[in-house]
């Protein structure tokens, strides 16, 4: 993970995210908890759209083995978030995407950290290649 924050061009794909105001916690800010949910939420919204993830009925799935986060600054309701994705590794069958969370308008990010994902096919939840069209949508995330 990086030491500090990053630039808005370090990443290659961004999505929206509104803040809610169940977000906040009693400091005024959005609780640490919900920063995983964006990191979530972007990660699984391109996986969908871009590489064709079924999770809800298809053989293959990825499984959350990581996470890390680091907090640079405080977002709060009702600031909007920029998540940005990029893919830091890929392997057979796990991949690491690098996402940092952005407020909107803002060229350096809140929080930055990553999620490792392991394929597995259901049921025996065993790790399995990443299939050829998710595989296609990450190596087009993947740093330079």
């Amino acid at each position: 993970m990086v030491n500090g924050p990053e630039k808005r061009t370090n990443y290659k794909h961004f999505l929206k995210i509104p803040t809610r105001w169940k977000d906040n916690d009693v400091y005024h800010h959005i609780n640490n908890v919900e920063y995983y949910s964006f990191f979530d939420t972007v990660i699984n919204d391109y996986l969908i759209r871009e590489g064709g993830l079924d999770y809800e009925k298809g053989d293959i799935v990825g499984l959350a083995i990581e996470t890390g986060c680091a907090f640079h600054k405080p977002i709060q309701f009702p600031q909007v978030v920029d998540a940005g994705l990029r893919v830091g590794k890929l392997g057979n069958s796990s991949v690491r995407y690098e996402v940092g969370l952005f407020i909107e308008g803002e060229d350096y990010c809140a929080a930055n950290g990553h999620f490792v994902h392991v394929f597995v096919e259901r049921p025996k939840n065993k790790p399995t290649p990443i299939p050829p069209k998710l595989r296609a949508c990450m190596e087009v995330l993947l740093m330079d």
